[in-house]
């Protein structure tokens, strides 16, 4: 009854079954890891980068040296700075359309990054809908042997029923190991991203006001 033991007395469609969502799992758990460092690395990050901004005395000097960080953080400030940059190079300036582009661009910004985060969540989502529906279809295949079995044998004793009662739900059982990890990382990432996307979005929102006034300080 060991799980390496119901595998191999398992048929060849269980086995796939089997296979696919232990390969699922795995593939998973990677996402998990991977995604969780990349999450954890912009908040961290983006905040160190937000105080150094704030506290920072030239823009044009301080992109220089952070604006090419690969932080969401320092791609949503260098297309503020890189569109002001534009707008303000004439030799008129048209403070109301400058500023309405101004928040196109690091709204833009904000939402590519937010996508760039949130890029593999979407096979979490998968993987946590539809593992349990295929280890129920590996289920079901186990029990229609089971019974092809007892049909065979003529036999309805639990030593001819068990084995491939057992290989059926160990399918069920992989199922849910595939999909209930799954499900909680993507909740929990969503939260995640979402607290990050408020934070960019607030962030964006300051650095406008800021370039507006200077704007009004030009005029």
């Amino acid at each position: 009854m060991s799980p390496i033991a119901l595998f191999m007395q398992a048929d060849i469609v269980v086995k796939a079954v089997m296979i696919g969502l232990l390969l699922a799992s795995i593939w998973t758990w990677a996402i998990i890891i991977s995604q969780a460092r990349r999450i954890q690395r912009a908040v961290r990050d983006g905040e160190r980068f937000e105080k150094e901004f704030w506290k920072a005395e030239d823009i044009d000097r301080f992109h220089d040296k952070r604006g090419d960080d690969d932080l969401p953080s320092a791609k949503v400030f260098t297309a503020g700075l890189t569109e002001w940059r534009r707008s303000t190079g004439g030799k008129t300036v048209d403070k109301d359309g400058t500023r309405s582009r101004l928040a196109m661009a690091m709204h833009s910004a904000v939402t590519e990054q937010v996508d760039r985060l949130a890029e593999r969540l979407n096979i979490l989502a998968t993987i946590g809908s539809v593992a349990p529906f295929v280890g129920l279809f590996g289920t079901v295949w186990g029990i229609m042997r089971s019974f092809s079995d007892i049909a065979g044998a003529n036999n309805t004793s639990l030593a001819v029923v068990a084995p491939g009662i057992a290989e059926a739900l160990f399918a069920t059982a992989l199922g849910l190991f595939a999909a209930i990890p799954a499900v909680i990382a993507y909740n929990r990432m969503s939260y995640g991203i979402n607290r990050i996307e408020a934070r960019l979005t607030r962030f964006a929102d300051a650095f406008h006001g800021t370039l507006s006034r200077e704007l009004e300080y030009e005029g």
